[in-house]
């Protein structure tokens, strides 16, 4: 039984996600950021965290490539040319195009008003779209970044639609809008909306 802490209207979604893929059991703490209990697990006190056994794994990231490695599902091995490519497209998703979501969603809501910068959403959207161009231009005609199998890097690519959806920016027609589509559509995927759901009207 793993724990999740984290409200799943954070990135905190992605270890449900990943853990319904799994078929592993979990339960949700859904803890906010910012949240003073968490200063013992993470003095950042952000979210989310996995909770396997006695020991806590912060950020989202390295949580989800942990849950791959330890399952050995939607990962290459380590060492082989394979993953090096694979974690080329994880720090593109991070890197590239989580980066400007998070970054307008800062200046909306998560930095204190007094710091929030309209404009930076603006130059944010940008290179988001600026990423939109490169992932079309890499993800070609193929079915997941990786071609046929799903990855950890689909998941975060995934999860970012959707965050890029909230913020009603466009995801560009075509093998990109397609991508995106498919990957939200995974059962497993359904499944964490239905579990998010439940652990928010609880």
């Amino acid at each position: 039984m793993y724990t999740v802490i984290g409200s799943p209207k954070t990135r905190a979604f992605r270890v449900v996600w990943m853990l319904e893929e799994l078929g592993q059991t979990y339960e949700i703490e859904p803890t906010l950021p910012r949240d003073l209990t968490l200063a013992a697990i993470n003095p950042s006190l952000k979210v989310p965290v996995l909770k396997d056994g006695e020991d806590y794994i912060i950020d989202s990231t390295a949580i989800l490539q942990y849950l791959a490695d330890k399952h050995k599902q939607f990962t290459y091995p380590a060492g082989t040319i394979q993953r090096a490519h694979q974690d080329s497209f994880t720090m593109f998703a991070v890197d590239d195009v989580e980066s400007g979501l998070w970054q307008a969603s800062k200046h909306t809501f998560a930095f204190p008003e007094e710091y929030r910068v309209p404009d930076a959403k603006r130059a944010a959207q940008w290179d988001f779209d600026r990423a939109m161009k490169a992932l079309s231009q890499r993800l070609g005609k193929k079915s997941y970044v990786m071609g046929d199998d799903f990855t950890v890097p689909d998941l975060i690519l995934g999860h970012c639609g959707g965050w890029a959806l909230s913020l009603k920016w466009e995801i560009p027609a075509g093998n990109v809008s397609e991508y995106i589509a498919r990957v939200r559509s995974r059962p497993a995927f359904i499944r964490a909306t239905a579990a998010r759901d439940k652990a928010l009207s609880a």
